[in-house]
């Protein structure tokens, strides 16, 4: 076990590992005990009583957080040629088809989010064992496999974020940066949290949202009380 530094001490020295804290105060002590010099990411952990292994159970899609992510995510868009007027219009980073999968195909995947027209899909699917593992394969829960490439793109830009529970039921999602306010951190916290909580599958027993933890990049994690946000 690595060495516990001076400032991670303090740190946890001012978080209750027993206590469950409101949401408000959670995202300001989060702030509080960050110890990265840059500005680091507050990520949200929510873990479900849930079986992902079941259909109806295995929870995916997207929100638009209101006060966006703190970063500015790159997008390629996938299309033919009637559409690359469109998606360079709403800000895509990278426009075109058949180099693009060329170049993913020699390694390149130095993006955040990829977009693609349905006409175009029979083509990526000789990429998808590449993209998949990285979360970048289009899909149409996401709103990545869309005609409307200029809405999707102005989407991720404007702070929408994909979730998805993993194989132990569990929700990951970042929602700011240390730099945000408290008050937006809780925001988009309550904007996620609320949407799963909406979207609880029918044949889900007992206690469906059994924790939820926020923490930043180099920070302890902090419980917080799921009351506090219904």
């Amino acid at each position: 076990m690595g060495k516990v530094s001076k400032k991670r001490k303090i740190a946890n020295a001012k978080v209750d590992s027993e206590k469950f804290y409101p949401i408000q105060e959670a995202m300001a002590l989060v702030k509080e005990v960050n110890t990265a010099k840059f500005d680091a990411s507050v990520d949200i952990h929510i873990r479900l009583g849930i079986d992902p292994r079941k259909a109806d159970q295995a929870l995916r899609g997207t929100v638009k957080l209101p006060n966006g992510t703190g970063k500015n995510k790159s997008v390629l868009v996938l299309c033919t040629p009637d559409k690359e007027e469109e998606a360079k219009a709403a800000g895509a980073d990278y426009v075109g088809l058949d180099e693009y999968i060329q170049k993913i195909q020699g390694g390149w995947t130095d993006v955040d989010v990829i977009v693609a027209t349905p006409n175009v899909m029979a083509k990526i699917g000789r990429i998808g064992r590449i993209l998949g593992p990285r979360g970048l394969m289009p899909n149409p829960k996401t709103g990545t496999v869309t005609p409307n490439v200029g809405a999707a793109v102005a989407d991720v830009k404007g702070g929408k974020i994909s979730y998805r529970a993993d194989k132990f039921g569990i929700v990951h999602n970042s929602v700011g940066r240390v730099s945000f306010t408290a008050e937006k951190l809780a925001e988009n916290a309550n904007e996620l949290l609320n949407l799963i909580h909406k979207i609880k599958p029918s044949t889900a027993k007992g206690t469906y949202m059994k924790s939820v933890t926020v923490v930043s990049t180099m920070s302890p994690g902090i419980k917080i009380d799921i009351k506090s946000f219904k």
